[in-house]
Parts: C-alpha cells; sequence; structure tokens
C-alpha cells in the first residue's frame, strides 16, 4: 500500500505530545536564522491567455532551516494574488470532518493491540488521537516519522507558503474538500480498513516508512523529478496490482481535479500560486501535463543550487 506521507490533510492536526522517553525521537535543530534561502523543491510556469500562473511540487514535512521560500519561489508566490492549496491544513472545517468520520464497527484486537505499541514507539499518548478513525491514526504516526529525520509537520511546505502569502493579503482557496480527501484515504469499507490499517503499521514496525520517507524527503529538496517519477520502485509500496491501484486512487485520479481547480481560478482572472504534493507532478497523468493538455505553455523553472 502506498505510503500516505504525501497527503497534506494531516498537516493540519495539532498533536498532543506525551513526555519523551530515552527512546523518542531527538528534539528539532534550530533553525539557522543568518542561512541564506535558496529554493527547494519543484517549480512550473504555465502561461495560457497571456497570463501565468505558478505550480509548485510540496513535501508535507519539513525541516526548521526550510523555513525560509528560495528567492525563485518567493518570486513566483509574490507575483501571485491568489495562493492555492490541496486543502487548507488550519482551516478547523478539515479537523471537524476528520473527528466525524464514522469509525470500524470492530477493530481485530490485534491490530488494536499493535496500534497502542505504535503509539508508545512515537511517545505519544494514545487519547491525544482517540477521536480519529484508526487509519487517521496510523497514517499520522506515519507522518510522525519524519521526528527522526529532524522534520514535522509543522514546517511543511504548506504552512511556509501560507506563513509567507500572509492570507487574507492572498487569497487562499482549497483545490479539494475535506471530504474528497478522507474518500482517497480512507477506505468505506470496515475489512478494508482493517487491511489498511494493517499494512500502515507494518510499515511503522519495519520502519520502512522512515526509510522512504528520507529518500522522498532528499529527492524534493534537490528537485530530482527523474528520482519521484520512479517513486514506485523504491518506495517498498507497490508489489501488487492492488497497491499500484490504491496509488493511483490517492494520487493520479485526484490530478484532473486538481489541475481543473487551478485552471479555473486562472480563468477567473486570478495571478494563481498553487502548491500540490510532489508526486502529483508525476506519472502520465501529472499535473503539469494535464494544464498542457488544456491549453497552458508549461516550462520547469530552473532552481541555482547552492555551491
Amino acid at each position: 500500500m502506498a505510503l500516505r506521507t504525501f497527503l497534506c490533510l494531516l498537516t493540519g492536526l495539532v498533536l498532543a505530545v506525551a513526555a519523551r522517553a530515552a527512546t523518542c525521537p531527538p528534539p528539532l535543530p534550530n533553525p539557522t536564522d543568518g542561512a541564506t534561502p535558496r529554493d527547494r523543491g519543484l517549480l512550473w510556469k504555465a502561461t495560457r491567455d497571456g497570463r501565468s500562473l505558478y505550480l509548485y511540487g510540496t513535501l508535507h514535512v519539513g525541516k526548521p532551516q526550510w523555513r525560509q521560500l528560495g528567492p525563485a519561489t518567493a518570486a513566483a508566490l509574490k507575483a501571485s494574488d491568489t495562493l492555492a492549496l490541496e486543502v487548507d491544513p488550519n482551516d478547523p472545517e478539515v479537523l471537524k470532518a476528520m473527528n466525524e468520520l464514522r469509525h470500524p464497527r470492530e477493530v481485530p484486537p490485534e491490530l488494536q493491540q499493535r496500534l497502542v505499541k505504535a503509539f508508545e514507539r512515537a511517545c505519544l499518548a494514545t487519547e491525544a488521537l482517540a477521536t480519529l478513525h484508526p487509519v487517521l491514526q496510523a497514517t499520522t504516526l506515519t507522518m510522525m516519522e519524519a521526528r527522526w529525520l529532524g522534520m514535522d509537520s509543522g514546517y511543511a511546505t504548506e504552512q511556509v507558503l501560507i506563513g509567507a502569502a500572509k492570507p487574507p493579503a492572498r487569497k487562499l482557496v482549497a483545490l479539494e474538500s475535506a471530504l474528497q480527501q478522507l474518500q482517497a484515504l480512507v477506505p468505506e469499507q470496515d475489512a478494508d480498513a482493517n487491511t489498511l490499517l494493517d499494512q500502515s503499521l507494518q510499515q511503522l514496525e519495519d520502519q520502512s516508512a522512515r526509510r522512504v520517507l528520507a529518500r522522498l524527503a532528499v529527492a524534493w529538496e534537490e528537485g530530482n523529478l527523474p528520482v519521484l517519477e520512479a517513486y514506485e520502485q523504491w518506495c517498498e509500496c507497490a508489489d501488487t496490482e492492488d497497491d499500484r491501484a490504491s496509488m493511483r486512487k490517492l494520487n493520479d485520479e485526484r490530478n484532473a481535479g486538481l489541475a481543473a481547480g487551478i485552471a479555473a481560478q486562472h480563468q477567473a482572472g486570478r495571478r494563481v500560486f498553487a502548491a500540490v504534493g510532489a508526486l502529483h507532478m508525476t506519472g502520465p497523468q501529472s499535473i503539469p501535463k494535464l494544464l498542457t493538455q488544456q491549453g497552458f505553455k508549461v516550462e520547469r523553472v530552473a532552481f541555482r543550487r547552492a555551491q
């Protein structure tokens, strides 16, 4: 099953973390305020009807030293009047929708015990996420694996962009609803949800979630699109056709709606900076390709890399 580290739905969660134990992740490093900001991630410029928009591939966790945008990214945002995200992670309706999601009628005791163990390894009290669907609890714990790598969802690209955009100085729009993302994230049938919970816990137990997140973060920071394009080859999550179908549902099948929403904002006359997960920029149904099919001239913006 595809790792859900690239879904921004969970970046708005406020987690109540239990007291640290010796085996807890180390504290995040202090950011270096004097460091020269540099561009990270992937940026495209898309032009149609004599006007341009920007498309930015994001990572849904980040390091404290990534909290400043690089010059090219900052200039693109400054040239825009609208910041378009998958969802607004700070919208209280997002957390409300997650809390109101129907729980499975029964979670097998063995799965429940493994979930409790996962909370213990994360040094997080089970009560902190008790209102969430068990699949969302496991997904949040997967996101929290980033702490072992010096990253946290509080420094996610979306949060950095919101801080730089300073809404309402720039309009903030959501390209999807919380319900749409929940439908993609959580299976409707209890048996399928329990299967997904089992797979997510396995990824936490064997630390494959952490390994994949580490590689994903390096590829994103370097703007390495070929590595991201080959995600299925190294994600340890696409071994079966069912796995690959789930990945398509989580990623590819949402791209048409995301691209249409971006194009609609442009058609309305807005100067758009659209920021969505970097994996949505990959594959035959990538957002850059879909925008090209809609008549945009799409060009990758080259970043100056640190020497």
